[in-house]
C-alpha cells in the first residue's frame, strides 16, 4: 500500500528546496498552525516545498500551484489523475534503456526519445512519461529548452537511473487527490486570479533564480527568460498581494550582495520586507571548485512572532 510519507519530487529540478526545507519551516507564519488557509505556489518547479506543506498542514484548505513549463505542469495532472497509465509507459521505457548494454545504445535510445519529445504530436501521457524518462536520464537532471522551444540537454551517460519510481508517484497522486489541488500553465501572475477577501493565503515563490555571475544562469529552463524586468514584475506582484491583509508570502533567491556587495538588486526592490539568508548546498555547476554552500535570500512579508504581523510596504 502507498502512503503519502513517501510523496516526494518525481523529478530532478534545478534549486529544489528539499535540502532548505528545514530552514523554511522554521519562518513559516504562526498562523498556519491554526487557520485553514489557501496555499498558493506560482512557480511550483520540482514541488519539494509542496509535497511537504501538504505533508506538513491538515488544514489546508485548497492548493494553487503553477509554472511556465508546460511539460512539467501536464505531467503533475498525469500523476494526480493517471499514475497507472504512467507507471506502466515509464516502466516500459526502463525496461528498453537498461537492456541495452552499452552507453552508445543507451545514447541512441535517449536522443531517439528526446526528437520524438520534440518533434512528434504526442499524448499528454506519452508526454509526460518521456518528460520524466529525458530527466531521469539527461545531463544532470536539468530541463533546458532552445530559442525554439525544443528540450536539448544531452545525454547522462547514466547506467543505472531510477527512471520509474512507482512508490513515489503514487504517493504523490494520493496526496494531491486528497486536497482541492488546481494545476495551472502559464505566467505566475495568473494565480491571483484565485485569491479572494475571506480566507487565509500564503504564497511561497521560488523563480528561476538571478544568476550570480553570466556564467552561472540557469534561469532560463523554457525558452521566455526570467529576467531583471521579470524579477521586478515578481517584486511589484509581492507588494500587490501584501496590500491584501489575508496574503502573507515568502519567497527565495539567488543571493548576489553576498557574491558582490555593490549589487544589491534584491535589497532594492524588495526595500521594507523582511530580508534573511539561509543556507544552501548547490552542485550544478561545469566548474567543480565553484559548487558547495552558499547563502540565499529569504524575503518575507511578515515576521514571525506570536501574532504574525503584515509588513505593510510602500508601493
Amino acid at each position: 500500500m502507498f502512503t503519502s510519507y513517501s510523496a516526494r519530487p518525481f523529478v530532478k529540478w534545478v534549486g529544489g528546496k528539499g535540502q532548505l526545507l528545514s530552514q523554511l519551516e522554521r519562518i513559516l507564519p504562526i498562523e498556519l498552525d491554526t487557520d485553514s488557509f489557501t496555499y498558493v505556489e506560482p512557480f511550483v518547479g520540482g514541488g519539494a516545498m509542496l509535497f511537504f506543506m501538504l505533508q506538513r498542514f491538515s488544514n489546508i484548505k485548497r492548493v494553487i500551484i503553477n509554472d511556465i513549463n508546460k511539460n512539467l505542469t501536464d505531467t503533475y495532472k498525469m500523476i494526480k489523475s493517471c499514475p497507472d497509465g504512467l507507471v506502466l509507459k515509464l516502466k516500459y521505457l526502463d525496461k528498453e534503456y537498461k537492456a541495452l548494454r552499452d552507453e552508445e545504445s543507451r545514447k541512441d535510445f535517449f536522443l531517439m526519445i528526446r526528437s520524438r519529445f520534440n518533434e512528434y504530436d504526442l499524448s499528454e501521457l506519452d508526454r509526460s512519461a518521456f518528460f520524466m524518462f529525458l530527466n531521469k536520464t539527461c545531463f544532470n537532471g536539468l530541463y533546458r529548452e532552445n530559442s525554439a522551444g525544443r528540450f536539448n540537454v544531452p545525454f547522462g551517460k547514466y547506467t543505472n537511473p531510477t527512471i520509474c519510481n512507482e512508490d513515489v508517484i503514487y504517493a504523490d497522486s494520493e496526496l494531491m487527490n486528497k486536497c482541492d489541488v488546481h494545476i495551472l500553465n502559464g505566467d505566475f501572475s495568473q494565480t491571483l486570479n484565485y485569491v479572494n477577501e475571506q480566507d487565509l493565503f500564503f504564497f511561497y515563490f521560488d523563480p528561476p533564480y538571478r544568476p550570480l555571475s553570466s556564467t552561472a544562469s540557469f534561469n532560463s529552463y523554457v525558452k521566455e527568460a526570467f529576467n531583471d524586468a521579470k524579477q521586478r514584475e515578481l517584486a511589484d506582484f509581492c507588494r500587490m498581494i501584501s496590500a491584501r491583509d489575508n496574503c502573507l508570502w515568502m519567497l527565495s533567491n539567488s543571493d548576489c550582495s553576498a557574491k558582490n556587495p555593490k549589487d544589491l538588486f534584491f535589497e532594492n526592490i524588495y526595500e521594507g520586507f523582511d530580508i534573511r539568508r539561509v543556507y544552501a548546498s548547490r552542485y550544478v555547476n561545469a566548474v567543480a571548485s565553484k559548487r558547495g554552500k552558499l547563502t540565499e535570500l529569504v524575503i518575507r512579508n511578515y515576521r514571525t512572532s506570536v501574532k504574525t504581523k503584515i509588513i505593510q510596504s510602500a508601493i
